[in-house]
């Protein structure tokens, strides 16, 4: 058996970690703060592997419980309910975006990730699949073997946990190499060289915003995990600390901005 993972949030982030776990066998249950009823749509395009519940249920159900949220929300997550779950962290400190700044991540006193594993004090928080966006997500996918399969970073403090993550993250189409601890997952935070830019292809000039956009949609040069590894290695602590909009393709803003007037993203 597979298994479960459980999804808290169901904004473009959720839905497609939804879209690679079913593809790949895995039971889904996916939550978000409107609750159940709002999620028949997409519970009907996902099929009979997923199903919506309640945060409190995609976290009992899951035995990975992913936070495809914004890092702004994340004090509102129930804290005693996480005791013993793996969670994927998902999350990114964007300071400019939704007004939320902390001094003790702008100086770098911790990770994201460890700020959200002190909330989460009894969980295993692996931080991972948070480094390239919703549509490369389900585009740069490969399955094992493949020559364009590409690699992703985790991080974290609970090796058998790790290893559970990146059974996960393998299963849906990806390589995986170990970053390290959740104090060293800075090295895989925004504006760092294995963030975003290398799952990407490259847009040329010239082109319409139609065929820019469908450009866009196709999967990056593929990353293999000794590059991965030498990128992750050779990484120095941004400075400033935060990821920005300024900082992401100009199409894939654009792209956002578009699908989000259509269809929320709120967790």
């Amino acid at each position: 058996m597979t298994g479960t993972i459980g999804i808290i949030g169901s904004g473009l982030v959720g839905k497609a970690v939804a879209r690679l776990a079913v593809r790949a066998g895995y039971n889904v249950v996916i939550s978000n703060s409107r609750g159940p009823e709002t999620l028949a749509g997409l519970v009907a395009e996902l099929g009979p592997l997923a199903r919506a519940g309640s945060v409190d249920e995609a976290i009992t159900a899951g035995d990975i419980v992913t936070l495809s949220i914004q890092l702004a929300v994340f004090e509102a997550l129930p804290a005693d309910s996480f005791v013993g779950k793996v969670v994927l962290d998902q999350t990114n400190y964007y300071p400019g975006i939704g007004n939320f700044r902390r001094a003790d991540l702008d100086k770098g006193e911790l990770t994201s990730s460890e700020l959200v594993q002190r909330h989460l004090r009894g969980a295993k928080v692996v931080k991972g699949v948070h480094n390239l966006g919703w549509i490369h997500m389900e585009h740069n996918a490969r399955p094992r073997g493949d020559a364009e399969r590409t690699t992703l970073p985790v991080a974290g403090d609970d090796a058998a946990a790790k290893a559970v993550v990146s059974g996960f993250i393998e299963d849906v189409g990806y390589d995986v190499v170990d970053a390290g601890s959740l104090a060293e997952s800075w090295r895989i935070e925004p504006n760092t060289p294995i963030y975003f830019w290398p799952y990407v292809p490259a847009i040329p000039d010239g082109l319409t915003d139609a065929e820019a956009k469908k450009l866009y949609q196709q999967a990056g040069k593929p990353i293999s995990p000794e590059t991965a590894r030498q990128l992750i290695d050779g990484t120095q602590r941004p400075s400033p600390i935060g990821g920005t909009l300024e900082g992401m393709p100009p199409i894939h803003v654009a792209l956002f901005l578009e699908l989000a007037s259509a269809d929320t993203v709120k967790t």
